[in-house]
């Protein structure tokens, strides 16, 4: 085993950890968000809503958009790239590396709606926004509580593409190194 390779499995708890922590930071952050844009003074007018844009809304929901993003990008990065190219991929993949696989694209699904929410709830504060606009209700809510989600698809998508690398190491050592038998 290989110095990086043995600091990746000593590190991978804390990998975990801090990946969980920026979802999960990420999400109370989009549902603070939510809460500080109800406290602006606001009205309706027939289906419009006309409001003042809250700055500490806008500023919470834009530190979960970058938590996000930040939490994806570390898991991708040290999880590495796991895909299947064909059928016959997927016939001899092991049970790993089918729910790596999983659990990438479920987490990458997630991180694209819980962000475009994000980003919607969190543009609704900005400044140069016009008085009175349709009612972007709830955006911030779903999109702090996608980052949840975000962060259990994440963690066992990293798991999971970790227990296959050492499966796949496993692998290749019994390949060069095979058993000798003796008769």
């Amino acid at each position: 085993m290989s110095r990086f390779e043995k600091l990746k499995k000593d590190l991978s708890p804390i990998i975990c950890i801090l990946i969980l922590a920026l979802d999960i930071v990420a999400g109370i952050l989009a549902i603070k968000a939510e809460k500080s844009e109800h406290k602006v003074k606001h009205g309706r007018m027939w289906i419009f809503e006309c409001r003042s844009p809250s700055q500490d809304s806008y500023n919470k929901g834009l530190a979960a958009s970058i938590l996000l993003i930040m939490g994806h990008a570390i898991v991708n990065v040290i999880g590495g790239c796991t895909y299947i190219r064909s059928k016959k991929d997927l016939q001899e993949a092991t049970a790993n590396k089918k729910l790596a696989v999983i659990f990438l694209i479920l987490a990458w699904i997630v991180l694209a709606v819980a962000f475009a929410f994000l980003v919607i709830g969190t543009l609704a504060n900005t400044k140069s926004k016009k008085p009175c606009t349709m009612p972007h209700t709830h955006f911030l809510t779903i999109g702090g509580i996608l980052c949840f989600f975000h962060g259990l698809f994440s963690v066992a998508y990293y798991v999971s593409a970790a227990a296959e690398a050492r499966e796949q190491t496993r692998r290749n050592e019994r390949k060069h190194h095979p058993q000798t038998s003796t008769a």
